[in-house]
């Protein structure tokens, strides 16, 4: 057996209060919702199915910049956590239409109010990161 020396111990120590640090990150709900918002599509198509349901074509026409692998992507991750629902109607061609739920509902006063953030602040954001890059060199 080997003898274990203070290093290794505080070694041991630190792996042990990242690993903590890293499941609490994680767990937060504050960074999971965040990290849901933050995806590239997710604004938009939030915005577009505020005004009310809508097929999968008018979505896709909408928000021409997402392919339709992204924006199929988008709209599963949003129906998986609870913001959106899809209905299939069978029909010739099938009709998928996708609504927000009503905790995708709730969610909106949040994005408006970031929105209007951005909208006033995004200036001084604009600024301060030309600010500091000339700084950087």
């Amino acid at each position: 057996m080997t003898a274990r020396t203070a290093a290794d111990a505080r070694a041991e120590a630190r792996t042990e209060a990242r690993d903590a640090y890293q499941a609490d990150f994680a767990a937060c709900p504050t960074n999971r919702v965040l990290d849901r918002m933050g995806d590239k599509w997710v604004g938009l198509v939030l915005k577009e199915l505020a005004e009310g349901p809508q097929r999968y074509g008018e979505l896709a026409r909408s928000i021409p910049g997402a392919s339709q692998k992204m924006l199929t992507q988008t709209l599963r991750h949003l129906e998986r956590d609870g913001l959106l629902a899809r209905t299939v109607t069978p029909a010739v061609p099938v009709r998928v239409d996708y609504e927000l739920t009503s905790l995708g509902q709730s969610l909106l006063p949040v994005l408006n109010a970031v929105t209007r953030w951005a909208e006033q602040n995004i200036g001084q954001v604009d600024r301060a990161r030309e600010a500091y890059d000339a700084q950087q060199g």
